[in-house]
């Protein structure tokens, strides 16, 4: 995301988000009663009496704003719409009051301002033009004759397969065998090459397919085998995707996301709650309590409860006493453990019984 303006005495930015993960945290950072523009389409009526080969008018581009009443994020369209009223925008076009839906889309500037902009809100913005500089990680998870691939955005993992090469069967023929694999090979490499921006890549699985397939890659698409690495997993398919995320391999390769971190701190909480341990709690009131009684270490808040007031001063008061918060995707397998944990869950100081 890149930020174009910033006025903090008419609590106001304008940025442009570049990225399907800008509009995701556009989506967190926007809410009911802020005043978004951005440049959008709309059908004009003729008024010049002439008549139009259609009734439905003209289409017109223009810059507008409206009083934004719901927001919503289509994850797999890419589309972020924000619905209200329009306060401001050229009244010989459009009638202020009444209601528009803005498309807020990738490259187009985007205003947003706020009679009150939240410390998490601020921080959100500042990660979003920070991670815009991080490259995506891409994960291949490869065995016999099918592939998947996961690509690491930072609200959780893009799925992309199964990839099938029809290599093995009896039907195919020894002879015709080599040329099935090269095919399957083939298509792989166009599908990693397709996804722009990726410089670090995990080329795993349970056999030997993937040492194959980075043969290939070395010999065909040089560039990309060097940013790979290969790594053994127990099993293909998503199962593995999730298995080289949760060793920690895109650590060592610095091309680490939120998910990862968002992920490990999830397995932690899992793993205290298997001990039945005291050094943890979750939900929102029992976590509540712990926080006004100073005893957390870390804690974890789901995004969809960031639009709460009463979780936001949970979080204030975490962080005035030192503690880390830590904001989870609910798009991916971590964020959905957590919202089954109704939402916050935290690592204590010291036991509160």
């Amino acid at each position: 995301m890149r930020l174009v303006k910033e006025d903090g005495k008419r609590g106001l930015i304008e940025v442009v988000p570049e990225t399907l993960d800008d509009l995701w945290h556009l989506y967190h950072i926007i809410r009911p009663g802020d005043l978004v523009s951005s440049r959008t389409t709309r059908r004009i009526q003729d008024n010049t009496g002439e008549r139009l080969r259609s009734d439905r008018g003209i289409k017109k581009s223009f810059f507008l704003g409206v009083r934004v009443e719901n927001i919503k994020f289509h994850r797999y369209t890419g589309k972020l719409r924000a619905m209200g009223v329009i306060e401001k925008g050229p009244e010989d076009l459009v009638p202020l009051g009444s209601y528009h839906t803005l498309d807020l889309k990738l490259q187009n500037p985007i205003r947003i301002q706020k009679e009150r902009w939240s410390r998490w809100q601020k921080k959100r913005v500042k990660e979003a033009i920070k991670a815009s500089m991080t490259p995506k990680a891409l994960v291949v998870v490869i065995e016999d004759d099918t592939a998947d691939l996961g690509i690491l955005r930072q609200y959780g993992i893009d799925y992309y397969g199964p990839i099938i090469g029809g290599i093995s069967g009896k039907r195919v023929v020894m002879k015709n065998r080599k040329q099935a694999i090269e095919d399957f090979y083939s298509e792989v490499a166009r599908v990693i090459k397709n996804q722009e921006g990726v410089e670090g890549i995990v080329i795993a699985g349970p056999g030997f397919t993937k040492n194959d397939f980075f043969h290939y890659l070395s010999q065909k698409f040089p560039e990309k085998a060097t940013m790979s690495r290969i790594e053994n997993t127990g099993t293909g398919g998503r199962v593995g995707i999730r298995e080289v995320i949760k060793k920690g391999i895109l650590d060592e390769m610095a091309t680490e996301g939120r998910i990862v971190h968002e992920m490990r701190a999830m397995n932690r909480v899992l793993e205290e709650i298997g001990k039945s341990s005291s050094l943890v709690t979750y939900g929102i009131n029992e976590v509540k309590k712990a926080a006004e009684a100073g005893a957390i270490e870390e804690l974890l808040v789901i995004d969809n409860l960031l639009r709460k007031r009463d979780v936001e001063t949970i979080m204030n008061l975490v962080e005035n006493l030192r503690g880390k918060v830590m904001v989870v995707s609910s798009e991916h397998e971590g964020g959905k453990q957590l919202t089954a944990l109704g939402g916050m869950a935290a690592l204590l100081r010291y036991p509160l019984t």
